[in-house]
């Protein structure tokens, strides 16, 4: 394919031009930022001529292309102008906007912030055992680990946040590691009382782990290099670009930035210190009563930045106190789990609880089980206001940045008494969900259930059955590859007639040579694998007859394959066939029906997003 048949190509497989929210490029890849994730087909983006690789992070395609970017730049720029977001739809208000462009920069290292923070915690309760001396060199190396990823935090975020907003990720990674460069630290250490840059005087500061000056002197950035893009040849972009945001961002962000930066974040942390100082059972029970419902509507991630900063000047309260609401959730699973009869809810609380318990991730509680029993909402506020409060009169708080979990209990002190504060909350959550019931009403979800807040939606899409049979577990297939779910969850079907429909709208997005199993993606995203009999790769497509090629597109119900049931099993082959959802990784849940038999058409999965 030529330059134009590429990018008409990258285009379509995103979801078309008018699903693309705004559309940048570095020196080897495409950086396209869309509207609706959905309508993104990220496999057969990965299989487009052309193409070397696609990440998806955040709602932002980064697609790695071969040869020169600049001969598809000249393309794109045929078909529209794409910086800004060309979508006739209701804008983003600020705080959307704002809060998307936070979550948006710690979700990508947000795992390692959490991990990092248990090693801490780990090494701290090792060193009060005295099992490691903190002045051996196993104790430096392990804390090197544990304290990296935080001291260097500014060019972490200058990373993700230029990759946010579209701008040249290693410039704003150099902003942020400007900050933290000997030269500029050595000033700080050795007790510099008169430096200027250009005669203007400079606030010396240290700005290791700190995280507003690096969003503001990013954003600044982001704005130049869109107006440098507008104003600069483009054949010397490459380096005139990066060389003048420098010279400009570095200095502004020194003189201005940094210093507003470290006293607002300063200002925020001292209040809510003066608040729970003045009343902890108070400040404690607001935070743990109303943190699952900041996290259901994403305005954490307004307050996270706030506890990260505190760290920087010693432990932190607000996730001491506000810590007791994954607790009160958990807590609230647990009773779902052993009281409902409900099989899918059943395996639903169960799958929801490992995570939060011993990652401190709550999204599956939050969004499968709370958003759908509303008055679990009552229960999880209630529980979460008595723990945060007695976290907050104890003076529980976070020394090193950590999610909520039974892991991350090193991670508090004094850890005694936070115990006290979890426990009651958990337990509470339990006995109020146990009690007084979860309006379990054996709801159905269907592909049109959508729960809604104001500012995030959980959307749930419904994968049809591709064949009339039997209902299987997955876990009692003879493949360890899909009993184990390794490939992904979903079930098996004993087929009582050889042919396989399309179980959703979609495309066709793998098909073996052997014709024994396909791949469709759907619409709504969902990667389905239908997989005929066990080892009947061996047939080399004998007795298999396919009815598509690699690319259809297909409605639900299409006939994709048909298969001669009873000569592969005279063959010696078995012909149960699991329909699996491969990404299964990027779901909430995916949950089958409770029938015992199925009729091809009829519900079979259900993916909970």
């Amino acid at each position: 394919m030529n330059d134009q048949q590429i990018v008409k190509k990258i285009l379509q497989q995103i979801g078309g031009e008018k699903n693309v929210s705004s559309l940048v490029t570095s020196a080897t890849q495409i950086v396209i930022e869309v509207k609706d994730k959905t309508k993104a087909n990220k496999l057969a983006l990965e299989n487009t001529e052309g193409v070397i690789s696609v990440e998806e992070i955040n709602g932002q395609f980064l697609v790695k292309v071969e040869g020169p970017v600049e001969n598809l730049l000249k393309e794109i720029n045929k078909l529209g102008d794409f910086t800004e977001s060309n979508s006739d739809e209701e804008k983003e208000t600020v705080m959307n906007k704002i809060l998307g462009i936070i979550g948006g920069s710690f979700a990508p290292i947000l795992g390692v912030l959490a991990g990092a923070g248990l090693l801490s915690a780990l090494l701290a309760v090792l060193t009060m055992l005295g099992w490691v001396s903190s002045e051996s060199g196993t104790y430096a190396i392990l804390s090197a680990a544990g304290h990296a990823v935080f001291y260097f935090l500014p060019i972490f975020l200058g990373i993700t946040l230029s990759i946010k907003l579209g701008a040249n990720a290693y410039v704003g990674g150099t902003i942020g590691a400007a900050l933290l460069e000997p030269h500029f630290t050595e000033l700080i250490a050795n007790g510099a009382k008169h430096v200027d840059f250009m005669g203007i005087p400079v606030v010396l500061m240290n700005y290791s782990s700190t995280v507003f000056p690096i969003f503001i002197a990013v954003s600044i950035y982001a704005v130049l290099e869109k107006f440098l893009k507008k104003i600069i040849y483009k054949d010397i972009q490459m380096f005139i670009n990066p060389l003048i945001s420098l010279v400009i961002i570095v200095p502004l962000t020194v003189l201005v930035f940094g210093p507003f930066g470290t006293y607002v974040g300063e200002g925020i942390g001292a209040v809510i210190e003066f608040l729970s100082s003045r009343s902890g059972l108070l400040t404690g029970a607001v935070l743990g009563a109303v943190w699952t419902f900041l996290t259901l509507l994403g305005l954490h991630w307004a307050v996270i930045p706030i506890a990260i900063a505190n760290l920087a000047n010693g432990p932190d309260p607000i996730v001491g106190m506000a810590a007791a609401a994954p607790f009160a959730q958990i807590g609230m699973a647990i009773a779902v789990l052993l009281k409902t009869k409900d099989k899918n809810l059943k395996t639903l609380a169960g799958s929801a609880i490992v995570p939060g318990a011993l990652a401190g991730t709550t999204e599956i509680i939050n969004y499968g089980i709370l958003l759908r029993y509303k008055r679990t909402m009552v229960y999880v506020a209630l529980a979460g206001a008595v723990g945060g409060a007695i976290n907050g009169a104890l003076g529980a708080k976070m020394t090193v940045f950590a999610l909520p979990s039974l892991l991350s209990i090193p991670a508090f002190t004094p850890i005694g008494l936070y115990v006290i504060g979890i426990t009651v909350a958990l337990v509470l959550g339990f006995i109020l969900t146990y009690v007084f019931g979860f309006e379990d009403k054996n709801n159905k979800v269907t592909s049109k259930s959508i729960f809604e807040t104001s500012l995030i939606s959980v959307k749930t899409e419904t994968i049809a059955s591709p064949l009339s049979g039997e209902l299987v577990p997955l876990s009692q297939f003879n493949d360890p590859l899909f009993s184990t779910e390794t490939v992904g969850k979903g079930i098996t079907i004993e087929p009582e007639i050889g042919k396989v429909v399309s179980p959703a709208d979609g495309v066709i997005t793998t098909l073996f040579p052997t014709e024994h199993a396909v791949g469709i993606t759907s619409e709504g995203g969902a990667e389905i694998l239908i997989f005929i009999g066990s080892d009947t790769v061996n047939l080399k497509g004998q007795y298999f007859t396919s009815h598509i090629i690699l690319g259809d597109k297909v409605k639900q119900g299409d006939l994709l394959i048909e298969f001669d049931m009873e000569k592969i099993k005279e063959a010696g082959f078995q012909v149960t066939t699991p329909v699996v959802i491969t990404n299964t990784s990027q779901y909430l849940d995916v949950t089958h029906t409770n029938n015992a038999t199925v009729r091809a058409n009829e519900d079979l999965l259900t993916v909970i997003v």
